[in-house]
């Protein structure tokens, strides 16, 4: 199965909010209101696309993946 999360409404969004708040740290401003919102909406979208995010440790690997692609791509 790919899926490329890059691509979904939901990263977007959260790209955008963690360029908005100024924030330094992907993983402080996903510990936060409006970024745990949106990465709720991107893991959601991540189980319709077939992803069984059940596992915590899945769940930190997909959560480990968008920090290091926000990270990479937002702050550039």
């Amino acid at each position: 199965m790919d899926w490329e999360f890059t691509e979904d409404a939901a990263f977007i969004a959260l790209c955008d909010s963690f360029r908005e708040s100024g924030e330094s740290s992907a993983i402080e401003f996903l510990a936060n209101g409006e970024g745990a919102f949106h990465f709720q909406d991107l893991a959601q979208n991540a189980a319709g696309e077939g992803f069984d995010l059940s596992e915590s440790s899945a769940l930190d690997e997909f959560q480990q993946d968008v920090i290091d692609t926000m990270e990479k791509l937002c702050q550039e």
